[in-house]
């Protein structure tokens, strides 16, 4: 299959370089812009460009917006990037009702790991051990009663989405309602959904990723794994591929526990299986915690120790490609190339009471590295 086009669902640094991928493989790009972001450089990095109603991020929320404009460029597919519409399950299912290829995981994936219970009870089947936990929607009397059982801390979570929004640590059942409330509040207004859930927290452990390919055919690989523990309010700030100073046995039993889980659902296209090793056990524990069934924000240290172009690939899976005609199956996530390292830039302010909280400002000069070298 080739595409006439793909629309760029997206704005900043990714939708840049999913331009670039797009004109690495000869196909033509198109990006999207609210009437504010008419001077961003996303813009002029497509072939064409095309103005969306609406302003800020609620410009490029708009599904029947997105789709309309694909049509109108004459584009046959859509990336979304990531952040947006990139897991949504609907956008994709109305992308496949109008005849438009959603360049990411099939709708079944997206609606399995966008909802966290359903994925941790997904990863149960599959042998992957979780954290102990609800797998479902909670409510504030069910998560008092977990605290109960769990009184060295408790980890409120949004059910839907990711980045952090809708999170809290509890250690005191005192704070337990009030940091219910907030989490409730916080993923109403990031995602349209307040359901949350609640799991075990774990005071001193390491987060750890695992990057899936899966090509639709019943082909899945892994393409090494990232360090994210370094984090500033449940945000990821810095990210290693691969991670340092884990024992051989401990990694592979991670990347074979990723591969499982992928192939328990013969999961289609890229995904981020994210795990969280215990190292307050002697014998370091690992456990599930989520799936991210898109692009991942730190692709670019995968690519860069695996001299993989993530994006192109991603693309010419969603045309039709397997892993073999790409030769993809062919790496061996062992022989990766050093080590990279990403770094997340931060505008903050420290408050009187010492407190560090996002702030705003001018940034007047920066350059991202971006794909493979």
């Amino acid at each position: 299959m080739t595409f006439s086009g793909i629309l760029i669902a997206n704005r900043g640094e990714i939708a840049v370089r999913i331009a670039r991928a797009a004109s690495d493989l000869g196909i033509r790009s198109v990006s999207v812009f609210s009437s504010d972001d008419q001077a961003s450089l996303h813009v002029i990095k497509s072939d064409e460009s095309i103005l969306l109603s609406g302003k800020g991020a609620a410009a490029y929320l708009n599904m029947d917006n997105i789709i309309s404009a694909a049509k109108e460029m004459n584009c046959d597919a859509i990336h979304p990037g990531y952040g947006f519409l990139s897991e949504r399950a609907d956008f994709a299912k109305k992308c496949e009702a109008e005849g438009i290829t959603f360049i990411g995981p099939k709708e079944r994936h997206l609606r399995l790991f966008g909802d966290k219970g359903a994925a941790r009870e997904a990863a149960t089947l599959a042998s992957v051990p979780v954290l102990d936990g609800v797998d479902k929607a909670t409510s504030l009397e069910e998560a008092e009663k977990f605290f109960e059982e769990n009184h060295r801390g408790i980890l409120i979570k949004a059910i839907a989405g990711g980045g952090g929004r809708g999170t809290r640590v509890v250690t005191r059942k005192a704070d337990l309602q009030e940091a219910f409330a907030r989490c409730e509040a916080e993923a109403s207004v990031a995602f349209g959904c307040k359901d949350l859930y609640v799991e075990e927290f774990l005071h001193r452990a390491r987060h750890i990723e695992v990057q899936i390919v899966g090509d639709g055919a019943g082909n899945i690989i892994e393409l090494g794994d990232r360090e994210c523990s370094v984090q500033r309010r449940n945000q990821k700030v810095i990210e290693i591929a691969p991670c340092p100073n884990i024992s051989d046995s401990l990694r592979e039993d991670i990347t074979a526990a990723a591969l499982r889980l992928a192939k328990s659902q013969n999961y289609f296209s890229l995904g981020t299986f994210e795990f969280l090793v215990d190292m307050d056990s002697i014998d370091p524990r690992f456990f599930f915690i989520e799936a991210n069934a898109r692009l991942q924000v730190e692709h670019t240290v995968t690519e860069e120790v695996m001299g993989v172009d993530l994006v192109c690939s991603q693309i010419q899976i969603s045309q039709g490609l397997t892993l073999e005609e790409l030769q993809l199956d062919k790496i061996d996530s062992k022989n990766c190339f050093g080590f990279a390292i990403q770094a997340r830039v931060n505008m903050e302010k420290i408050t009187s009471d010492g407190r560090v909280l996002p702030s705003s400002g001018a940034l007047t000069a920066y350059e991202p590295p971006s794909g493979p070298g």
